[in-house]
């Protein structure tokens, strides 16, 4: 799992629930069609997980 994961934020976090706005949050996504890179380990892909209809990712 050696590596990064880009994610962008595709879907607005409006409608969601706030523990999944908060999750966008902590993944550093403010705006959308916004990127941000972040290693490849389990937190963050379970983060992304749980979000998975919010986002698009991408392993780099």
């Amino acid at each position: 799992m050696a590596g990064k994961l880009k994610i962008t934020l595709v879907k607005s976090p409006i409608g969601a629930i706030p523990a999944h706005r908060k999750t966008v949050e902590a993944l550093g996504l403010r705006k959308l069609n916004k990127s941000v890179e972040m290693p490849d380990n389990d937190a963050v892909r379970g983060m992304v997980w749980h979000v998975k209809h919010l986002v698009k990712v991408e392993e780099i």
